[in-house]
């Protein structure tokens, strides 16, 4: 015991872990959190990924996929822990690899996809070394932070809804979308997602320590069980319209399985040449758009939701966090992974207490032992680790209290960016519209002094980015 003393101090020194009211045992349960609600990434991520036919007819191998993207998840994690020591786990964003996927590769190939984000993440890296992303950060109205991490919580509690299958798309014009099935929650998974959501929001309610952990533990239990009785089976994309989402809880035949490392360092910058610079650079800025105020959006919720964040918005170690976070980009790109960048389903761990780098450490060594047991990460189902993103989100969108709604100059922004990154499944969207409307109704409402420089610019970047199609269109023109 007395031998484990030292350790324990230097780590508390190292991470800080007494000073923001933290424990090594907080940091291990949130650590452990994080992990189970973002595992889901290394089956959804080869999914997204391995959908997508490049210009020359290649497809990546889910295989190869799913080991690249547990093994840049897992290094980027924790070097984000170690440089930064913030709670924010790393893995594939979502967003940048369906745009991968669906557009990008209909004009190049997968390697000079990959170029592209690998270019991305080398302008993000210039962008945080030179502080100008800090000071597009700093720049940012503390009620626009406020909103963003409102929006993050409501954005992830529908990415909850959504993945159980509480919530699905009808086809139809009107409504887009419906409870269930045709109104009805009539599926094993999605009523396992009900239960586990109760018993969570009980836990929670209660304040029992490890909350979140026990109701995924428990919920994965019954899911198990659930699937024994029933033999539910997989969705197969819609197919089985009853069946698990994406992992079905069975216990595995198979325990370890060997990484397929192929895919590393599969990259060309050729898309220059095939599609002309001026094509390839407009691809880069969308990526650079998304990439860079998604995170911006995510650091915001996740350091106000850990109680990190100053009355600036701003958190300890901003600048060293936003170079690593471009790193991610380049790591993602030269891995084939798709672009690496910190994970609001971080704030699952959050909310179970991590407030360290040290939980990181935890999270990004599961990863890569996941490399190793990719049968066990698929035992827990979507519609369990759906659940404890739903209690997250009604933990952030308390913040929703410090916004001053007798401004409509500042509510009409504040309600777009949290209204428009859950119906648009995307962070930057919501910035976006939050950022433009705030700056022209600001400006016209007497009030443009107050709107910083920086500001103008980027509302300027956001219009330019929503209407990037056009621009495309002129471009291949």
């Amino acid at each position: 015991m007395a031998a484990s003393t030292p350790i324990r101090s230097r780590l508390d020194r190292f991470f800080s872990i007494t000073e923001r009211g933290s424990s090594i045992g907080n940091e291990l349960r949130g650590g452990l959190v994080t992990f189970v609600a973002m595992a889901y990434i290394v089956v959804l991520n080869p999914i997204i990924l391995s959908g997508g036919v490049d210009i020359e007819g290649t497809q990546l191998g889910f295989t190869q996929l799913a080991a690249v993207t547990s093994l840049v998840a897992g290094v980027m994690t924790i070097l984000f822990g170690l440089v930064a020591r913030l709670p924010f786990a790393f893995a594939a964003g979502l967003g940048i690899n369906s745009f991968l996927a669906v557009t990008v590769v209909g004009e190049v190939t997968w390697a000079e996809a990959m170029g592209l984000v690998l270019i991305n993440g080398l302008v993000i890296v210039l962008l945080a070394a030179t502080g100008l992303r800090r000071a597009i950060f700093t720049a940012v109205p503390q009620q626009l932070k406020v909103a963003i991490s409102v929006g993050i919580g409501v954005f992830i509690a529908f990415i909850g809804l959504v993945n159980a299958g509480f919530v699905r798309a009808t086809g139809l014009g009107s409504p887009p979308v419906d409870l269930g099935i045709d109104g009805s929650v009539a599926t094993v998974p999605t009523l396992v997602f009900v239960i586990a959501l109760l018993v969570t929001g009980v836990l929670v309610a209660r304040r029992v320590r490890g909350a979140l952990l026990i109701g995924i533990v428990a919920s994965t239990i019954l899911a198990i069980v659930a699937e024994a009785v029933f033999q539910v089976g997989a969705s197969n994309g819609g197919e089985n319209a009853a069946g698990w989402n994406l992992n079905v809880p069975v216990l595995p035949t198979q325990v370890v399985s060997l990484p397929d490392l192929s895919l590393l360092g599969q990259v060309s910058f050729g898309s220059f040449e095939r599609i002309g610079a001026l094509a390839a650079l407009m691809l880069v800025f969308t990526l650079v758009f998304t990439n860079f105020f998604d995170a911006m959006g995510t650091f915001t919720g996740l350091s106000k939701e850990a109680g990190l964040a100053d009355a600036k918005g701003e958190f300890p170690r901003l600048r060293s966090a936003l170079v690593v976070e471009g790193i991610g980009a380049v790591a993602g790109g030269a891995a084939s992974a798709s672009s690496n960048t910190v994970f609001v389903e971080s704030g699952a761990g959050v909310g179970e207490g991590a407030r360290t780098g040290l939980a990181n450490l935890v999270t990004g060594a599961l990863f890569l032992v996941a490399l190793f047991f990719t049968p066990l990460t698929q035992m827990v189902p979507s519609e369990v680790a759906s659940a404890a993103l739903v209690v997250v989100g009604a933990m952030m969108i308390a913040q929703i209290r410090d916004v001053d709604w007798s401004d409509f100059s500042v509510s009409l922004p504040v309600f777009l960016t949290v209204i428009v990154m859950p119906l648009t499944y995307s962070i930057a969207n919501g910035i976006g519209a939050g950022f433009v409307s705030w700056v022209v109704l600001r400006a016209l409402s007497g009030k443009a002094r107050e709107v910083k420089p920086l500001l103008w610019v980027v509302a300027a970047g956001f219009v330019l980015y929503f209407a990037r199609g056009p621009v495309e269109t002129l471009i291949g023109m």
